[in-house]
């Protein structure tokens, strides 16, 4: 009899952990479209996943799915994730131009500096303020910005302005499109994974895009020079979104929702920018090693591009503006949010 009800309240016990475990137990699918091997998914979304599995003791388990190999196309991402096609991921708002037209006051020229995780907080700021109306129907857990934008391209290094007429450049972006065309180039639009084959079939002349995608897009191989301009502002820059479905969020316990607030936000933004700078070296190191010729515009060329980029700033503003947004404002409000962090990072602005 002892027997017998031991080995019941054994079963019972076994029973309700199991009950307890498939309530509870959540596996999250997350897509992204890069190599695993660059820098975001290296240094953000595999830790960022790890933390999330130790941090829920075990009871959410992030996959990361690279290349789109859930389906769809990047710049479908957004859709993807709001529909549940997918749980969660990365996505680039920039892909669908006219969109999100409040995102790309971020992704002005000159616009943020150099550092990427001085960006992402920045970004984190300004989405915060601007941009959650916007994405309502994801649930956002970070906004972030790449490093400086680099032209890479066959044949010499840029050197003058003139250096651009009549290249054909790859733009990941409308704001950057628009300068590539104030510079004097053929700007083409295009997502990241259709760069390197449109470059070896000769479709593009080079792109801009950061040093730390350059490995793994192989412009060791497909292009000559690396150029990028002088300051401490980028060129242009990129936004991005780390999110996930929002009824996916939405069914957790409340206990596993506060895991993913916990590394959600302005910690989480700046983390996914720290590994853009991080990648940035590695790549440009790459680049280096394989003999690829680096260069830096001089600085009083890039003030005459500059000048055109502010021309860009001041066209977007009338742009927006005639169709009801604030364009001065979020252009304001972009400055302000990249000052503010710059002044708590920097302690000769202290």
């Amino acid at each position: 009899m002892k027997h017998l009800l031991k080995s019941a309240a054994l079963a019972a016990g076994i029973g309700i952990f199991a009950t307890a475990t498939f309530a509870q137990d959540v596996t999250l699918r997350f897509q992204h479209f890069v190599s695993p091997k660059s820098a975001n998914p290296k240094h953000f979304m595999q830790p960022w996943a790890e933390k999330i599995e130790r941090d829920s003791g075990g009871r959410i388990k992030v996959e990361l799915y690279p290349f789109m190999q859930l389906g769809g196309k990047a710049p479908s991402q957004y859709d993807l994730i709001r529909d549940g096609a997918v749980d969660g991921g990365w996505i680039i708002p920039g892909y669908q131009p006219g969109r999100f037209p409040e995102a790309e006051a971020l992704e002005m020229p000159f616009m943020v500096t150099k550092s990427a995780e001085e960006a992402s907080k920045a970004a984190w700021i300004f989405t915060q303020k601007h941009l959650m109306d916007d994405f309502n129907d994801i649930h956002v857990i970070a906004a972030h910005m790449h490093g400086p934008g680099i032209v890479h391209k066959r044949g010499d290094t840029i050197e003058t302005i003139s250096d651009f007429d009549d290249l054909k450049l790859r733009g990941p972006s409308r704001p950057a499109t628009l300068l590539l065309n104030k510079l004097g180039a053929t700007p083409v639009g295009m997502a990241v994974p259709a760069f390197p084959e449109a470059l070896s079939k000769g479709i593009l002349d080079g792109g801009v895009i950061t040093w730390e995608m350059s490995p793994s897009l192989k412009l060791d191989q497909l292009t000559d020079s690396h150029t990028d301009v002088a300051g401490d502002k980028s060129l242009y820059n990129l936004y991005f979104v780390w999110a996930m479905n929002k009824d996916k969020y939405n069914s957790l316990p409340d206990d596993l929702k506060a895991v993913i607030d916990a590394n959600s936000g302005f910690m989480a933004s700046a983390w996914a920018g720290r590994a853009h700078d991080i990648g940035d070296v590695d790549g440009k190191a790459r680049m280096t090693e394989a003999g690829n010729q680096i260069a830096e515009i001089s600085a009083d060329e890039t003030a005459k591009i500059k000048a055109l980029g502010d021309q860009v700033i001041s066209e977007w503003i009338s742009d927006v503006t005639r169709k009801g947004l604030d364009g001065a404002g979020l252009i304001a409000d972009a400055q302000a949010a990249v000052q503010v962090t710059r002044m708590a990072t920097d302690p000769d602005t202290n």
